[in-house]
């Protein structure tokens, strides 16, 4: 097990890979990356399986912006019958879990392999069981990851459940609204279940509370806030949906979202506007260095680029200017699944 399996969004293999050195570096660990472009993960070798292990329990999976999902393992060729019993043979190596995912890259290619997924995913867990290296229920951290590249190559992953993705592939399942004005309001919603614990929606995402929705037009992030009863002020020039106005909860201001400024502080501030990633900066300093709300969403559209160089840069001049006003605010950053060449930050001010 001396290689990282990391799945990320198709053609930002560079950053991933870029972002699994900077960790390994940090904890004074070697390796390579293995990848091509727009395959959608990366392998990255290292010298052996106690590197690795040492690298998946340093790093929090939360720190990481463009890795999906990871595991630790390796690839095993397949026979075209029994792959079963090759399978159960690799097992050997690894501790027994209570879970077992079979995953697949976010591409056209991938896609093709979910039918053979879903019928391999019934025998495959009654194989385990009966060799007893999967019991299902019990309180065991490890779960087996096995990202197929096609029927007869796998690598075989394991992770611990509680420093990685929640969802397999890093994919939360999540259905369009057919309500809601635009299709970016999953953008929004996705952000939530990545950085708000669900235990924590009713208090954090409450009824009665109020947010500022910056750019709203036509309204697919302000759907999300009115759906959890909040009172919006929707800043934009352009028209909102007619649907959203007659529910009575949105105040359409027509302004500059990057000059418009609230009467008094709220509790969520949202944006998704198109502009430089310094400018945003800029915005987010403004509205969580004055107070102005307490928890923010908001995306941040890269060049294309230097992408992960101006992530790491974005992060470093708002945690420095946090740090020099006194403001405790925490950063969290990642990549979303209906993210496309942005990245979605979030924000809570603690003081």
């Amino acid at each position: 097990m001396n290689s990282l399996l990391l799945q990320c969004r198709p053609g930002f293999e560079g950053e991933a890979a870029s972002e699994i050195q900077a960790h390994a570096e940090r904890l004074g660990l070697s390796g390579f990356a293995r990848t091509q472009a727009s395959q959608g993960w990366v392998q990255w070798q290292m010298n052996d399986a106690a590197a690795c292990e040492t690298l998946m329990q340093s790093v929090r999976f939360a720190q990481l912006i463009f890795i999906r999902q990871w595991a630790r393992g390796q690839f095993v060729d397949l026979p075209e019958k029994d792959r079963l019993t090759t399978l159960l043979g690799a097992f050997r190596a690894y501790p027994r879990v209570s879970q077992v995912w079979l995953e697949v890259p976010d591409t056209n290619d991938g896609k093709a392999l979910a039918g053979f997924c879903k019928k391999f995913q019934a025998p495959l867990e009654k194989g385990m069981h009966k060799v007893g290296c999967l019991r299902a229920n019990a309180p065991l951290p490890g779960r087996i990851q096995l990202f197929f590249l096609n029927s007869q190559r796998v690598f075989v992953g394991l992770v611990e459940q509680t420093n990685a993705a929640p969802w397999p592939m890093g994919i939360p399942r999540l259905k369009f609204p057919r309500e809601a004005p635009s299709r970016s309001t999953l953008k929004l919603e996705e952000a939530w279940h990545h950085f708000v614990p669900r235990e924590q929606w009713d208090d954090r995402l409450a009824p009665a509370m109020t947010a500022v929705d910056l750019g709203a037009a036509p309204g697919g992030w302000t759907w999300q806030l009115v759906q959890r009863h909040m009172r919006v002020t929707a800043v934009d020039n352009g028209p909102m949906d007619k649907a959203l106005m007659d529910s009575g909860l949105v105040d359409h201001q027509r302004a500059d979202g990057y000059v418009f400024e609230p009467r008094k502080p709220v509790d969520w501030m949202v944006c998704d506007i198109v502009e430089r990633p310094a400018r945003t900066a800029w915005l987010i300093e403004q509205w969580l260095g004055h107070g102005w709300c307490r928890e923010a969403i908001v995306n941040l559209k890269l060049p294309m680029k230097t992408r992960y160089a101006e992530v790491q840069q974005i992060l470093a001049r708002l945690e420095d200017f946090f740090d020099d006003a006194g403001v405790r605010v925490s950063i969290g950053c990642k990549q979303l699944y209906h993210d496309r060449e942005e990245v979605t930050c979030h924000l809570r001010r603690w003081n």
